[in-house]
């Protein structure tokens, strides 16, 4: 089973007519959607607030198969994220969360024998004291032996001292199996100028991998997907062509479906990782660009189901 843990939260989004039409989502809930919807036996760890949208939330999980026995409820609201567009379908985030339900999260203890993969990111390592109680299980599952798979997923607003973050984020590199990163957060972790040459993200993605992860993934916009393999090789794919309505939960789907593929053929490990080569990194991320365009041809994270993946 792979365990997705983080926030779940509204994200409030423009509409053609101005008003703001409340959007289930959240990175590690949007990672969850897609895993369980491509076919994956996925779970949701979190702590989600029982007012109507936590119920909606939770609703849409089990909806897409996603089990919520590690769910805990609080009577805290949820998270709101004000979501702005700009116009070639990129997000841009404004967040409400403070005294929220998902920052609340404790450390549940050993996760169920039958864990495989654990996903975390996004505020649920920046925002305390949750973020402690997942680094604390991200450290722990990591030693069990489960693939521990890690998508930061900046929310640079939220992060009042960049330099910490970064070396906090430097800290969990020995403990995590599958790093994913955009090009634009890769450039911020490393401290690079925004317009900084994909040569100089690769060469920090090359540092990262070395100090613990089986490969690293860069979601690279319209320029498709790479992947930095246990072999120190660079594979990277074309984007798949679509017409974009918005961006929100690309990144988000393709950890998804990379998780999925990962566990349809049983390769949720990372020494499994380690041993791809490079035909299994190009099926692997086509896949997970499929999923993602898909997801970016709809308003809002709407990741596919696996019959729709199938029919592309």
């Amino acid at each position: 089973m792979i365990v997705v843990a983080g926030e779940a939260l509204v994200d409030l989004v423009p509409t053609p007519q101005g008003d703001l039409s409340p959007r289930l989502g959240g990175g590690p809930y949007n990672v969850a959607i897609a895993a369980g919807r491509l076919g994956a036996p996925t779970a949701f760890l979190s702590r989600v607030s029982r007012d109507l949208f936590g119920d909606r939330l939770v609703a849409r999980l089990r909806d897409s198969g996603v089990r919520t026995d590690l769910v805990s409820r609080g009577d805290e609201p949820t998270t709101l994220a004000l979501v702005g567009l700009t116009p070639d379908g990129s997000a841009r985030y404004s967040f409400y969360v403070e005294g929220t339900a998902d920052r609340l999260f404790a450390d549940p203890g050993p996760l169920p024998d039958g864990v495989r993969a654990v996903s975390f990111g996004t505020l649920s390592l920046v925002l305390e004291p949750g973020a402690s109680a997942y680094e604390a299980v991200l450290r722990r599952e990591a030693a069990r032996g489960a693939l521990t798979a890690l998508d930061p997923n900046i929310r640079a607003a939220l992060i009042p001292d960049p330099d910490a973050y970064r070396a906090r984020f430097r800290g969990w590199l020995p403990h995590v199996g599958l790093l994913k990163v955009s090009v634009e957060d890769a450039r911020w972790l490393a401290d690079l100028p925004e317009d900084a040459p994909e040569d100089d993200v690769l060469a920090a993605a090359g540092e990262w991998r070395a100090a613990g992860p089986a490969a690293v993934v860069l979601t690279r916009g319209g320029d498709g997907l790479a992947a930095l393999t246990g072999a120190d090789e660079v594979i990277r794919v074309p984007p798949t062509p679509v017409d974009v309505v918005d961006t929100i939960g690309a990144g988000d789907t393709v950890q998804g479906a990379l998780l999925a593929w990962l566990h349809e053929r049983d390769a949720l490990s990372a020494e499994a990782v380690r041993g791809l080569d490079a035909e299994d990194w190009v099926a692997a991320l086509s896949r997970a660009g499929a999923a993602a365009a898909i997801t970016c041809s709809r308003a809002g994270a709407e990741p596919p189901l696996r019959r729709e993946l199938e029919m592309t």
